[in-house]
């Protein structure tokens, strides 16, 4: 990059930039805190910047609803076709997903169903992203050998906690969480997992946090 382009860059932002102050705004005030002046002011930038990479207020709405499929769903989806020797083993990569910051960003699915109240547009995303998701979950059910009946009640007793989760914002230390998890699998799945899978699958998550605390 040169430097004309980059004062360029400097001056006007980044698209990057205004989708994380609204992401931001969005997951801590809600959507309607989602606006183009006090953006900019956050920014420290002309509100005329705003337009070179967005339209309008309702295209930077458009793409933070694009970034919670990629920060929901795709990672959902990704985790019950994740390679597993076990049903436990597999069920534990999908509640691994849901607990992860990094694979299931749930301040921002509260932020998006929250919105979804006031907005039918976004109520249909919520529900086509639902379908998605349980379907997902459903398939991975009937791989392991259940029919398709059981696959879709059990598939939605794992999603409908998950969200409950997350509604409801249930504040749990890592340890009480994770000694649930091996409870969870067994009503989900109706077996309990290894305790080397167990073992595995909390060292995973007492590392990522050790390490976010570093």
């Amino acid at each position: 990059m040169n430097a004309s382009t980059s004062n360029a860059a400097g001056w006007r932002g980044s698209r990057e930039g205004w989708l994380e102050a609204g992401y931001q705004a969005l997951i801590e005030h809600g959507v309607d805190a989602v606006k183009i002046m006090p953006l900019a002011k956050q920014l420290n930038l002309s509100r005329t910047s705003f337009y070179w990479f967005f339209d309008d207020r309702e295209a930077l709405l458009a793409a933070l609803l694009d970034g919670w499929a990629a920060r929901t769903t795709l990672p959902l989806v990704a985790a019950t076709r994740q390679y597993a020797e076990t049903q436990a083993e597999a069920m534990l990569n999908v509640i691994g997903c849901f607990l992860s910051p990094d694979t299931f960003d749930s301040r921002l699915e509260f932020a998006i169903r929250s919105w979804a109240l006031q907005d039918q547009g976004v109520a249909s995303r919520i529900m086509s992203a639902d379908e998605t998701r349980l379907a997902a979950l459903s398939a991975m059910m009937q791989h392991w050998g259940h029919d398709p009946t059981a696959a879709d009640v059990r598939a939605r007793t794992v999603y409908l906690v998950q969200i409950g989760y997350i509604s409801m914002q249930v504040s749990e230390d890592l340890k009480t969480r994770l000694d649930r998890v091996p409870t969870y699998v067994e009503i989900y799945t109706g077996s309990l997992p290894e305790p080397r899978e167990v073992a595995r699958f909390n060292a995973r998550f007492f590392t990522e946090a050790r390490l976010a605390t570093s």
